[in-house]
Order: C-alpha cells, then sequence, then structure tokens
C-alpha cells in the first residue's frame, strides 16, 4: 500500500505543480499579449502624432502662402493697369518734348505739372522708372533694338528710346535702347 500510497502523492504533487504552471503560463501569455497591445497602441499614437505634426506644418505653411498671395495680389494685382497707364506718360512726355517754340508758356508749364503728378501717383503704389543712360546693358531690364558707335566702351547704353518701369522690383516694361558698338576705326 505504500506504493500505492507514494504513487497517490506522487500523482498529487505532479497534479499540483501542473495546477500551480498553468496559472503561471496563463499569467505570462497574458502579460506577453498585454505588452503586445501596450506596443501596439504606442505605435498607433506615434502614427497618428506623426500625422499630425505633418498636418499641423502642412496647415501652417497653406497659412504663409495664402499670406504671401495676397500680399501679391495687393502689390502686383493692378499691373495691366499700370502698364497701360505708362502708355499715357509716353504720351505725355512727347507731348511736352513736342511743344512749338514760341507758345504759350503757360501750357508746357501746365503740361509738366499734369505728367510730374501722374509720375508721383504712379511712384507712389510701386512704379519706378529704370535708369539706364551710360549704365551697362542688362538684358533682364534693357531691350536692345540696334547699336551706334560712340566713345563710350561696348556694351554700354547710349540712347533710351522707351523708358522702362518696374513695379515693387519686378520689371513691368524693360527700356528699349540702343546701344554702343565701342569706337570706330579702332584706338
Amino acid at each position: 500500500m505504500t506504493s500505492a500510497n507514494e504513487e497517490n502523492s506522487a500523482q498529487g504533487a505532479q497534479s499540483e505543480l501542473n495546477g500551480k504552471q498553468a496559472p503561471e503560463q496563463t499569467e505570462q501569455s497574458g502579460a506577453e499579449t498585454q505588452m503586445k497591445k501596450i506596443a501596439d497602441l504606442e505605435a498607433q499614437i506615434k502614427e497618428k502624432e506623426a500625422k499630425y505634426l505633418y498636418l499641423y506644418a502642412d496647415f501652417d505653411n497653406f497659412k504663409k502662402r495664402a499670406v504671401k498671395e495676397r500680399s501679391d495680389l495687393i502689390k502686383f494685382g493692378w499691373e495691366s493697369l499700370a502698364r497701360e497707364l505708362l502708355q499715357t506718360v509716353d504720351n505725355l512726355e512727347r507731348a511736352v518734348s513736342h511743344i512749338p517754340q514760341g507758345s504759350d508758356p503757360s501750357l508746357a508749364e501746365g503740361l509738366n505739372l499734369v505728367l510730374a503728378q501722374f509720375k508721383a501717383s504712379l511712384s507712389k503704389y510701386g512704379v519706378q522708372n529704370i535708369d539706364c543712360l551710360k549704365m551697362e546693358f542688362d538684358p533682364n531690364l534693357h531691350e536692345a533694338i540696334g547699336q551706334e558707335p560712340s566713345e563710350l566702351p561696348s556694351g554700354t547704353v547710349v540712347r533710351e528710346h522707351t523708358r522702362g518701369y518696374t513695379l515693387h522690383g519686378r520689371l513691368l516694361r524693360p527700356a528699349r535702347v540702343s546701344i554702343s558698338s565701342g569706337r570706330m576705326g579702332g584706338i
């Protein structure tokens, strides 16, 4: 009977061990499951945080771009009108330069005052003329329509046919100029 008792006590000890291992394994697999869930949730949080930061930066860039576009619209929105008004300035300048000698001086004075007022109004809104006489030819600002021999170095502007203008630093109309071809007949 002792062997049967020993066998029963061995089986009881084994079942006790099995009973203790099962909860430990359950606890261990439950802890692993919890850790995996935590890792998954942390990954989701990081992903959502990255998306949030991307969207925030994108929206911030959108706001900056909208402010710049609005500013540019205010500055340059009337560019086509300014070009049209420059033709009027050109015509007034031609009228002043072609006043016949012996005409009433008040006519010349009046046209000069109107021209000056017109130019002041354009200047107030960012239209500036391009100075180019005796300066180096710049294809970004000038349009060459001919060459002339002169005492000035080659590539220098010698005559301005049509005045050029900028609008807040942006080219509105290039100056139409003649440039020097250098001295004729050598040095």
